[in-house]
């Protein structure tokens, strides 16, 4: 058996992903227990004497990083993909290039399908981005992303707006040796929800087309590229770092007897085949160190991947394969390639700048502007009510501006807060005269001024907090500690309200001393769980009432799919009975039958597409009708609770159980919807794939 070795110290890493199949060749296919080596085995046929005359080789060995054989997606990005992520954040570009024969599973291994257990590698990379964005607070990140399409040779931007002229992309290199795309729309984002939008948009605009070996096949290659800016927050440093995080999804090769390719496929196929074969060739020029030059502007692809191949990158190849007899050839083809790929080698290394205008004295020592205390004014109050998550720093005197803008909204809080805690004082010292006398009259008047002027400050509380929730989204979201944060939004139904109290039992409000002869319950307990939902329930019972509308639009949409499935199932039978009609009546005019015949099957595709995405809202109505269960048990469970915690404290002043007993209530209501789940990384995904199907108009 003959063995293929990379050369010492080869940078790329090369796996192979099998693709799963009830009918994988053992015989032919080998995966050693090491994990890291693939033995193919193929068969000489008696009927060709050239193969026994010349006694061709029949089986290979190939060293490789990893076999991902029977794995999940999240243990796929684990070993191919998070090592590069992880150096793009500290400045060191990086590549993930998904490579091998059409069907093979190179875009369920890079997008994935429109589910979030089976995301692919891009939507995961995106979540990590930011995950540690939000992490390294000592740093200030700028991302921004594009999405190039090469179709038949030509560069095609899939993130460009549909009504917009379209652009001449052409390709030059930049003084460092790298590849830019002249024309190609750069897009900033600031969260992964944001992202993922528009990897959807993007891979909703990319060219499909079926063949025999795959019904939904890539006609083209597409670039997916994070763009990563990192600056210290310190004014001092100068010094910043760039990279580019390349995700590459290539066409598949196809050999046109077994796709039976025609027409545009066929055209496609070969312009496919064509840069796949320029690029084998420019990696066999990389393999041959003592090579001065290598063809990468034979094609557009090559020339894409100039800077990913041979430049400053950490790469890494995913070679995808079928795991069947009848696919053999192809996969030992694919497998020749991947190793050719080891041979290669690149020199990564950080992408460090210095910013000429960082230290100017002039930033530093020019006063603000009226216009600019305004924007710093601004900026500061948006960050207090938390619809941004930082604010920008240019200079010192911003610096000093927006610490002197903290301080007045610090002493305006604290004079606030004196102000209530003298009312509660006033009011705790009139309860104690009333309740010695047995002065029902004025505790009923105390309890409802008290009541007024809470319902009042939650009432701006919550109006405050309605502006930050407002936008809509159709998964569940996961409440957190901050004010702007976002929250667990869920669908439908009002939780029940508990039974009220017997008579005589003491309600959440009553005083417990020696003097219960002259008092009475002052609430029950129905009307304690209706206060409980107004302030420390608020947020839980404000998620279930904001949620109602958006199920009802989501339901409405289902429906709507629903009946557009029906109708299009309807056109289908009506084409084919009609269809069928005309062939048992003679003479029937064989151009409309092709008429017809063409009709069905625009209706056949249709009726896949609609279906699709009625199978998705379906599934996304049931998620959240799960959720809703949940946090009816959380609400009435953290009722409950408070209503004990009330009943049991007995003698302590109005200030301090009022304050103690707020703090307790907030945290244990984060504590309780903390058992929901953590849903962060799939609210964005959700929500991405929500807004898809919106801008797709399917009603």
């Amino acid at each position: 058996m003959s063995r293929v070795d990379p050369k010492p110290g080869s940078a790329v890493q090369v796996f192979v992903r099998i693709r799963p199949t009830a009918n994988f060749a053992r015989d032919l296919i080998e995966c050693l227990p090491d994990g890291r080596t693939l033995n193919i085995y193929q068969k000489k046929d008696p009927r060709r004497l050239h193969d026994l005359k010349h006694n061709l080789q029949s089986s290979w060995s190939f060293p490789l990083e990893g076999i991902l054989h029977n794995m999940s997606q999240a243990d796929v990005y684990g070993q191919v993909c998070r090592r590069v992520v992880a150096g793009a954040l500290s400045g060191y570009n990086g590549t993930v290039v998904c490579f091998g024969q059409t069907g093979a599973g190179k875009t369920f291994t890079m997008t994935g399908p429109l589910d979030y257990e089976q995301r692919g590698l891009i939507p995961r990379a995106l979540e990590e981005v930011f995950q540690e964005v939000g992490r390294r607070i000592e740093h200030a990140f700028s991302v921004h992303l594009s999405y190039l399409e090469i179709y038949n040779e030509t560069l095609v931007d899939l993130l460009a707006p549909p009504q917009a002229a379209p652009v001449d992309m052409v390709m030059t290199e930049d003084p460092g040796g790298g590849v830019h795309v002249k024309g190609l729309s750069l897009h900033l984002v600031h969260n992964a929800n944001e992202a993922m939008q528009l990897m959807f948009m993007g891979g909703k605009n990319r060219s499909i087309g079926s063949n025999t070996l795959n019904r939904h096949s890539s006609r083209s290659h597409c670039i997916f590229t994070v763009h990563l800016e990192c600056r210290s927050r310190t004014l001092s440093n100068a010094e910043f770092v760039t990279s580019k995080l390349n995700l590459v999804d290539l066409a598949g090769s196809e050999r046109l007897r077994k796709t039976g390719s025609e027409g545009q496929m066929l055209k496609e196929a070969v312009y496919i085949n064509k840069s796949l074969t320029f690029l084998e060739q420019a990696i066999l020029a990389l393999a041959e160190r003592h090579r001065e030059h290598v063809p990468f502007r034979q094609s557009k692809l090559t020339h894409a991947l100039k800077d990913s191949l041979g430049g400053n990158c950490n790469t890494v190849l995913v070679a995808n394969i079928y795991g069947e007899a009848a696919q053999i050839k192809e996969t030992l083809s694919t497998l020749r390639f991947a190793s050719r790929m080891k041979c290669v080698r690149t020199d990564p290394a950080v992408n460090l700048h210095v910013d000429p205008v960082a230290n100017r004295p002039s930033m530093v020592s020019e006063p603000l502007s009226e216009a600019q205390l305004a924007e710093v004014r601004s900026q500061v109050q948006r960050f207090l009510d938390g619809s941004t998550k930082e604010v920008q720093i240019l200079s010192i005197r911003q610096v000093q501006e927006i610490f002197s803008q903290l301080k007045m909204a610090f002493q305006d809080q604290q004079q606030q807060v004196q102000e209530v805690k003298a009312q509660l004082c006033q009011l705790a010292k009139e309860w104690d005269t009333a309740s010695s006398n047995g002065d029902l009259e004025t505790i009923s008047t105390i309890k409802s001024s008290q009541l007024s002027s809470s319902k009042g400050r939650k009432s701006r509380e919550k109006s405050s907090l309605s502006k930050r929730v407002a936008e809509e989204s159709p998964v569940a979201r996961k409440t957190t500690d901050g004010p702007g944060k976002s929250k667990t939004q869920l669908p439908e139904k009002e939780p029940p309200v508990p039974e009220a109290p017997a008579d005589g039992q003491d309600g959440p409000d009553q005083r417990a001393d020696g003097e219960q002869s002259q008092t009475c319950a002052l609430v029950t307990k129905s009307e304690a769980f209706e206060e409980f939902k107004l302030e420390e329930g608020r947020r839980i019972n404000s998620i279930l009432h904001e949620n109602k509308a958006m199920l009802a639009k989501r339901r409405g949409l289902y429906r709507q799919l629903t009946d557009e499935v029906n109708s299009v199932k309807s056109a289908i039978d009506r084409t084919t009975a009609k269809i069928q009609s005309r062939k048992d009546v003679q003479g029937a005019a064989e151009k409309q039958d092709d008429v017809l015949m063409l009709r069905l099957k625009d209706l056949k595709n249709e009726y896949r597409q609609i279906r699709m995405a009625w199978k998705d809202m379906q599934a996304e109505v049931n998620y959240c009708q799960h959720l809703v269960d949940q946090t009816r048990v959380c609400l009435l469970t953290e009722f409950e609770t408070w209503y004990k915690k009330t009943e049991e404290q007995q003698e302590v002043s109005m200030d301090k159980n009022s304050e103690q007993d707020e703090q307790s209530q907030q945290s244990s209501a984060r504590q309780q919807l903390d058992t929901l789940g953590d849903e962060s990384n799939a609210e964005s995904f959700y929500n991405a794939r929500y807004r898809f199907y919106k801008q797709r108009n399917f009603k």
